[in-house]
């Protein structure tokens, strides 16, 4: 072989390993507001990421599912979760790499697993969706509301997703008999019971519920289409209220380990927790932030997140009041 191809392919192949592989993310948040995070970090990095979206009918069962069943041949190096009982659950399994860097530092202890196998950050908040045309958005009226007839009230089927997490609350903050007679009570009063939050919200909205149970960004969303909608965070009786974190963990086994810890701290970092909350969803960042670059409703829902339910102990509580929730739902 002449020496100029010999030199050329040298140096094609010293390119070729120098060329970072992609990173491969499992990606349970949506895309709409996920995307942009994922490719300002290739952007300021150069590691290019390959991103897998879950559905929308298994949030965010599919992905932990996935990543269970994978355990022995995995093709992911990082889990971004939008909620944390999954995550908890693949700690469970050891199918997650501890990892405290500079973005697990900045998180509050309630967000993050103590062993730094996980972190939440940008988080949503439980709240009651009220129709302004049919109530009074106060919390008088609420309660007076939630005493009567609940056939003008929604929820989502809590086997999955958010309202899962909020049943998982329930079980740790008022014990499983607390928590069953209320799930009782509550369908005996004929609670409607739907496919999911953007449901939910879209009764509220349209005025065929009065109210319902749901999530900020659902409820941003129908602010947004300047439906006649106002929200009231979801108490417990403690008077605390229920954050919903992204998560983000390490699956164990990544040839990439450099890369994710890279993805890790800047999906943890100040500058993901501001670009989240200023996007549709207005999340709330869990970690210091200048304030003052926060939008005002964020602000808002941050003050009042300061009363939030720790959600570091809940691994336990999740997997009994799981098991529960199928018994009565997966038939």
């Amino acid at each position: 072989m002449p020496l100029i191809l010999l030199v050329a392919a040298a140096l094609g192949w010293s390119l070729y390993k120098q060329r970072p592989k992609s990173l491969v993310v499992y990606c349970v948040h949506d895309a709409t507001y996920s995307e942009s995070i994922l490719r300002d970090f290739e952007r300021q990095t150069g590691i290019p990421v390959h991103v897998r979206f879950d559905t929308e009918a298994t949030k965010s069962l599919g992905l932990t599912e996935q990543l269970i069943r994978e355990r022995n041949r995995s093709r992911c190096d990082v889990f971004w979760n939008n909620e944390p009982l999954g995550t908890m659950q693949l700690k469970a399994e050891g199918l997650l790499l501890p990892y405290k860097g500079s973005g697990y530092r900045r998180i509050p202890e309630a967000y993050k697993d103590q062993d730094g196998h996980w972190s939440g950050f940008a988080a949503r908040m439980r709240v009651w969706i009220i129709n302004t045309q049919k109530l009074e958005p106060t919390e008088e009226t609420l309660a007076q509301a939630l005493v009567d007839d609940l056939s003008r009230v929604a929820m989502a089927k809590p086997l999955y997703g958010t309202t899962r997490m909020h049943y998982t609350v329930l079980w740790q903050h008022q014990g499983e008999t607390g928590l069953k007679h209320r799930h009782r009570d509550w369908f005996t009063r004929g609670i409607n019971i739907v496919t999911g939050n953007a449901h939910v919200k879209n009764l509220v909205a349209a005025g065929t519920c009065d109210l319902g149970l749901t999530d900020t960004d659902d409820f941003f969303l129908a602010k947004d289409e300047n439906q006649p909608v106002a929200m009231l965070p979801f108490r417990l009786d403690s008077g605390s209220v229920i954050l919903i974190p992204n998560t983000v963990a390490i699956i164990k086994g990544t040839d990439h380990l450099p890369a994710a810890q890279q993805l890790v701290d800047f999906l943890l970092s100040a500058q993901t927790e501001l670009a989240l909350s200023r996007s549709a969803s207005r999340q709330i960042p869990l970690g210091s932030t200048d304030e003052m670059s926060l939008p005002a409703e964020v602000q808002q829902l941050a003050n009042i997140a300061v009363s939030a339910y720790p959600l570091s102990e809940l691994a336990a509580a999740s997997e009994a009041c799981l098991t529960w929730l199928r018994s009565e739902y997966v038939r």
